[in-house]
């Protein structure tokens, strides 16, 4: 569904209750990209990156067409970064029982410092009920970016909150996808390796391979449907050698 004609930005159901949203955005004398933030609607509502702050409005509109913006409870994203948490503040200021959720080492270092309200921070492998969907956090650190980095899965749906992992450029029509996302993710990073590169990169891909994710939503691109421990795997084994 269009939830804006002017900017093109769009909502998608990409799992029972989760919902993708798109806005694709003209980078200046460069190729399309597009930026997505995803929906939880449960008893305790939550969003997945806010995108960056001049994109609010837009997806709060986008939001309001599945539920009412200021019922969220819960505003997550995996790192400091204004895609993942640029619009932080404008929700928790329409949302006046919405807290941030991120790691311990992101509540410590920037966020309880920038958020007009105290973060949820959580631990390694916690979980956090939101109703129907239940959330097990992932601590991440430097993969792909970011010492204080982790990602979220919904144990109900097997869906992976993947964030940067699998950026694919253009403007991207597609929600969601049962084609690989492997080639065109980095064919995207040989351009601009976003990658950290740390000692741990590849043992924590695998081990989130373990978990066996059925949906890669993904912060830049389309969200994927399949064997998504087959694609972190081949991610793992592909970022073995720097891109070029």
């Amino acid at each position: 569904m269009i939830t804006n004609r002017a900017s093109l930005t769009n909502i998608h159901e990409i799992a029972s209750g989760i919902y993708r949203i798109n806005t694709p955005v003209a980078i200046p004398n460069g190729p399309a990209f597009n930026f997505n933030q995803y929906l939880i609607a449960d008893e305790e509502p939550l969003v997945f990156h806010t995108g960056p702050r001049k994109l609010f409005p837009l997806v709060a509109e986008a939001i309001g067409k599945i539920l009412s913006v200021n019922s969220l409870r819960y505003i997550a994203f995996s790192h400091y970064e204004a895609d993942e948490c640029g619009s932080l503040n404008e929700f928790l200021a329409v949302a006046p029982n919405a807290v941030p959720v991120c790691s311990k080492v992101a509540a410590m270092v920037s966020v309880d410092d920038v958020a007009d309200r105290p973060a949820k921070s959580l631990g390694d492998t916690e979980t956090l009920s939101l109703g129907k969907h239940t959330l097990r956090w992932y601590d991440t650190p430097h993969v792909p970016h970011g010492w204080e980095a982790g990602l979220m899965m919904d144990l109900q749906t097997r869906t992976l909150f993947c964030g940067d992992l699998f950026t694919q450029g253009g403007g991207d029509e597609t929600p969601i996808t049962e084609s690989d996302i492997l080639a065109p993710s980095e064919a995207f990073r040989s351009q601009m390796d976003y990658f950290s590169h740390g000692p741990n990169t590849e043992l924590l891909l695998e081990r989130l391979a373990g978990d066996q994710p059925e949906v890669l939503a993904c912060m830049h691109g389309s969200a994927y449907r399949g064997n998504g421990a087959a694609a972190l795997s081949a991610l793992a084994k592909s970022l073995r050698s720097p891109a070029h």
